[in-house]
């Protein structure tokens, strides 16, 4: 069996998928460098990542198959699923086949997959969407902490560079140790990991309890559905919400 091992970078994962098609290779697994565990049976190829393969490739899922996909791809590999670059693999080469038409291919397992990875990577990024807490630290910077299941910081970032254009910000992934930092003009995706706690400004306080008395004041009591509740704001992610805490 041929293991395609890669950086674990989107650009990676896409050389990954030129190699395997300029070299009419088959490789039964596409995964990252360290999750390989060698056996005698495997046969393991490092994939260097090249920009101009992974562009070519890039433009290709685009224009051969559908921006769609292209899309979904992109979310699939960002999700936590273990054989995501492997099942990206799968489904590309079917819609190489069948061109745009390839998601109407549901009784194939990777595009049934695909989808269901991809409606919960869309469903974690809309929830987060409305469920971040920015709190505003000493430095005049707002933070929003959060521990996502799938790797979504990237995703979230473009809607808050457009509301929050006028700020300074920085939204943690602690589960990963990333961060999307944003500085008024840009924002770029940098590895973070506080060794402190961090400090948060005079009023932060203040306006945390106003936010409680407020949640706490629109609430009904005769109207409480803890159930739907649950449902649209998982407790998971009670943790960085200030309102439950």
């Amino acid at each position: 069996m041929i293991y395609y091992l890669y950086d674990g970078t989107f650009e990676g994962l896409l050389t990954a998928v030129y190699e395997a098609y300029y070299r009419r290779e088959k490789p039964s697994y596409i995964i990252t460098k360290d999750q390989y565990e060698a056996n005698l049976f495997s046969r393991p190829v490092t994939i260097i990542s090249d920009y101009e393969k992974f562009y070519k490739v890039y433009r290709a899922i685009e224009e051969k198959i559908s921006p769609q996909a292209l899309r979904q791809v992109y979310y699939v590999f960002l999700s936590d699923l273990k054989d995501a670059a492997t099942l990206i693999y799968h489904y590309l080469q079917l819609g190489w086949q069948v061109g745009a038409d390839v998601d109407s291919h549901l009784f194939r397992e990777p595009v049934r997959k695909m989808l269901a990875v991809y409606r919960q990577v869309c469903q974690e990024r809309h929830r987060l969407l409305g469920l971040l807490r920015f709190r505003l630290l000493a430095e005049d910077i707002y933070l929003a902490s959060c521990e996502p299941d799938h790797n979504i910081v990237s995703l979230l970032a473009p809607h808050f560079a457009r509301r929050m254009a006028d700020q300074n910000w920085i939204i943690h992934d602690q589960k990963r140790s990333l961060a999307a930092v944003y500085n008024r003009r840009e924002w770029f995706i940098a590895s973070l990991n506080f060794s402190e706690q961090p400090v948060y400004g005079a009023d932060e306080e203040m306006y945390q309890q106003l936010w409680k008395q407020y949640f706490a004041g629109t609430a009904i009591a005769d109207r409480q559905n803890l159930r739907l509740q649950r449902q649209f704001m998982p407790v998971r992610y009670w943790k960085h919400l200030i309102e439950k805490n």
